[in-house]
């Protein structure tokens, strides 16, 4: 009888929940489906949490029981692939715990702690050496799981959706299945990673099959990619072998435009994001992202102009002996080639190994540690560090703002009584124009990305496919920047710890003493963790790490490829970076680095600058729109 009763009341409690939802808003194409396929997906998935707490349960000490456990959690991720479309965009803060990274993540500026938990957590529990060892962690986990996803439902009490709100759940989704879920970010253990592609793409055609019955040539085009892909991925599953590379040009970056394409010829167009621009063909065009700077559009082809000119004007200095340049060479591709910069004080060096500047504002954080939060603050430390520039305020004015060169260009371009107050922030603007447009998408790759079917060889297409999957380089280096600006929002930019070691004698390997974000903020998950840079011009920019302590990219490949500090035998309690080896052959280290040299952006035949001395006779012109990084036309 009790049983009837609980029954009989679950039932009226999910009747309740659906008619709360019937009404999904003014137009409803596929929201009422979308919303349909989500609460029936959520029951699956609930169950099958339920069945992977019951076969943790049954973990003893013999390998058949954990084989069983990771079946089951193979079977909740697939389940999970079905919604996660859905709970991320509409529950995000709900459903965070579902899917988190297995880390603790420090979330800024509060400095709250989230502790690793869910579906990732528990993989990289059953993963460990002595998994029964870990059991009662399991359990926990699994059971805080499962009581978050009995109450799916409820999240959708008067609830309410839109199709431009479902079909840009579906874009979005799209953006995760191209930069995260082929490269296994989520499942590296289990390497589930097209599996799980092929669930969500299963889903996403159930989604839009209301929007598709019209005869439109768009409805045709985007059902029979989106079928093709379907087919694709049934027929290609295997994580290591899958052919990424083939899979984006076919299928999902086409998927990309034919979606938006559909999207606007329907009239249904939604952007809630605060960077992604719909209006770019797909993830690796040039205007894919919105720009986050605080340089107004108007004056910014006239900023960068001003900029570039500064970039190389040795007056921003305290002793009028070194520019931007003098460490951020142009010939170098904005590096310098050392292991560490000389500073201005003899005898002396920077602490840090010096980036290259290009693809430096695609990145929510500046310096290796993060310290600055955009390119004008960065710009204006470095000036003004006594290490570096050494730079005074008064010389600055002197030297730069009221220099006859400059003054004219400064007043045209900064009006009002207030600008002379603000001439640091002001020639920092400047500077960070330049510098934030450093950004020439027009390397190999992006060639062959977009359809030159030569521009890449075969061993270097091997190399991305590698990179994007069982070498598990883009796990951190995101496409399209291969930086850690994270999707599918790209509103962040990820530090992680990696173990790096003084050197790169891996026989005798050393702690580097350096311990990046930790000096900033004392909190022990931050001790020595740095920011992912890109590896876009890699090939021309060694030495690598914050340190500068690896020479060549068959280092950087060695080191991840043993584990990283860990691997190597050290020990670093919070590494990021998994500890396992990857097994890469020394055939594959190899392709790894073609592709990365493939990353290369080519610039003119004539790889020479002009000289200082013209550079500074050079007058200004402020009609050229773009920006041509060696050569000094301006």
């Amino acid at each position: 009888m009790k049983r009837k009763a609980l029954l009989f009341f679950g039932a009226l409690a999910g009747l309740i929940i659906f008619l709360s939802v019937t009404n999904t808003g003014t137009d409803d194409i596929g929201a009422t489906n979308a919303v349909n396929i989500y609460t029936y997906n959520a029951r699956l998935f609930n169950t099958s949490v339920e069945k992977l707490y019951a076969a943790l349960k049954l973990i003893d000490k013999d390998r058949a029981s954990v084989l069983n456990a990771r079946k089951c959690l193979r079977d909740c991720r697939m389940h999970y692939k079905n919604i996660a479309f859905f709970t991320s965009y509409f529950f995000p803060s709900e459903t965070m715990m579902y899917n988190a990274a297995p880390k603790y993540e420090v979330e800024e500026p509060e400095l709250e702690l989230i502790e690793p938990m869910g579906l990732q957590q528990l993989e990289t529990l059953l993963f460990e050496d002595d998994v029964f060892a870990h059991k009662a962690e399991l359990l926990v986990q699994a059971d805080a799981l499962y009581s978050s996803t009995k109450d799916l439902r409820t999240l959708l009490y008067q609830f309410k959706a839109n199709d431009r709100q479902i079909l840009e759940s579906i874009r979005i989704e799209l953006i995760r299945i191209i930069t995260l879920y082929i490269s296994g970010y989520d499942a590296p253990l289990l390497k589930t990673g097209i599996s799980e592609t092929l669930e969500a793409s299963k889903t996403i055609q159930k989604i839009l099959q209301p929007y598709l019955k019209n005869g439109y040539n768009s409805s045709r085009n985007l059902a029979q990619t989106l079928q093709g892909s379907i087919k694709y991925l049934n027929a290609h599953q295997q994580f290591d072998s899958f052919n990424r590379m083939e899979y984006l040009r076919k299928y999902a970056l086409p998927l990309q435009e034919q979606l938006a394409a559909f999207i606007k010829q329907q009239n249904l167009e939604l952007n809630t994001s605060a960077f992604l621009n719909y209006n770019a063909s797909n993830i690796f065009s040039r205007n894919f992202l919105n720009t986050w700077d605080s340089i107004p559009s108007v004056n910014k082809p006239e900023l960068a102009a001003l900029g570039k000119r500064l970039f190389f004007d040795k007056a921003l200095s305290g002793d009028l002996k070194v520019s931007c340049a003098t460490c951020h060479k142009p010939e170098k591709y904005f590096s310098d080639g050392l292991v560490r910069s000389p500073s201005i004080i003899t005898d002396s060096v920077i602490k840090r190994n010096t980036p290259t500047l290009f693809y430096s504002g695609r990145q929510h954080s500046q310096f290796w540690e993060g310290r600055s939060a955009n390119l004008v603050e960065q710009v204006k430390n470095v000036v003004f560090n006594p290490l570096e520039m050494g730079g005074k305020d008064k010389l600055l004015y002197e030297n730069i703002v009221h220099a006859p060169k400059y003054r004219q260009h400064f007043k045209k371009l900064f009006p009002g009584k207030g600008s002379d107050k603000n001439y640091v922030n002001n020639i920092a603007l400047a500077i960070s124009a330049f510098v934030g447009g450093l950004n020439p998408l027009n390397s190999a790759f992006d060639h062959y990305i977009n359809g030159d079917n030569k521009a890449m060889t075969p061993v270097q297409i091997k190399g991305f496919n590698l990179f994007m999957g069982k070498a598990q380089c883009g796990t951190c280096h995101f496409a399209p920047y291969f930086n850690s600006l994270t999707p599918p929002f790209f509103d962040k930019s990820e530090l992680e710890i990696l173990g790096t070691t003084k050197t790169d004698n891996f026989k005798k390997p050393e702690n580097d003493t350096d311990m990046g974000r930790y000096n900033l903020y004392q909190i022990r998950y931050y001790k020595q963790a740095f920011k992912t840079p890109t590896v876009r011009n890699a090939q021309k920019t060694a030495p690598y790490m914050h340190n500068g302590a690896f020479k060549t990219l068959k280092s950087v490949l060695d080191f991840y490829n043993k584990g990283g500090g860990n691997g190597l035998g050290l020990t670093i309690n919070e590494q990021t970076l998994a500890s396992k080896p990857l097994n890469l052959s020394p055939e594959e280290i190899n392709q790894i680095i073609q592709f990365i040299n493939s990353l290369t952006d080519q610039h003119t035949a004539n790889m020479q600058y002009r000289s200082k001395r013209a550079l500074q006779q050079r007058p200004l012109h402020f009609k050229q729109p773009t920006i041509n990084y060696l050569h000094e036309k301006i």
